[in-house]
């Protein structure tokens, strides 16, 4: 990773490792961050703002210390200077400070390696699978869903941290987990609570 960071804060995307994010450049700073980031090591932080963002997004808001660092795997620069790219995550990582020299963020980071746990993760991996296929059931739209079996435990666990329809401070907490375990006994949880809930309407107005 590189010394300085650059960052790209959103107020509603977390990027997980080895999960690939699209994303659109509009922004100036944000173009020239992408520019920048292909004539060199094509890396990227994503980092999601804190509440409150609103009222000083042309500046610095302030956003959550641990974010995940991407490689630009995809970029098109269209004609009127806007980019569409894909981004790979690559690893957790920790803000330590923040460089202002240029018009977008900069940051030092320690990177946040996921340890890694023996023993029962499998059974947790497989509650994980078994309770997302039990929940995607219940939705007539998508039919006879699967997980493929042959999907590597940790990018089960983050694509479906990344790709499920969870709101961006709780998938922000499934990121900040500190192993792959714990990221999936929380994920367990939040599928368990969305599949109640989606069972029970009643639920969602008791939880208002």
């Amino acid at each position: 990773m590189a010394e300085l960071l650059p960052l790209f804060p959103l107020p509603n995307v977390v990027l997980f490792p080895n999960v690939f994010l699209p994303l659109h450049i509009f922004e100036p700073r944000y173009r020239e961050m992408v520019a920048d980031a292909l004539a060199s090591d094509r890396m990227i932080g994503m980092v999601l703002l804190r509440p409150g963002w609103e009222r000083s997004y042309e500046g610095r808001p302030a956003v959550y210390p641990i974010g995940c660092s991407g490689v630009i795997t995809h970029a098109e620069r269209l004609h009127d200077g806007r980019y569409d790219i894909v981004l790979r995550g690559l690893d957790r990582f920790r803000i330590v400070d923040e460089d202002d020299t240029r018009a977008y963020r900069l940051a030092i980071v320690d990177q946040l390696p996921d340890t890694t746990v023996a023993g029962d993760q499998r059974r947790i991996i497989h509650t994980c699978r078994t309770k997302l296929e039990a929940m995607l059931g219940t939705d007539p739209r998508v039919g006879d869903a699967r997980i493929p079996s042959a999907m590597p435990d940790e990018d089960l666990v983050n694509a479906l941290a990344q790709y499920l329809d969870f709101e961006p401070l709780e998938k922000q907490a499934l990121l900040e987990k500190p192993c792959l375990r714990s990221r999936a006994e929380s994920l367990v949880e939040l599928l368990e609570m969305k599949t109640l809930m989606a069972r029970t309407p009643w639920a969602s107005h008791v939880a208002h």
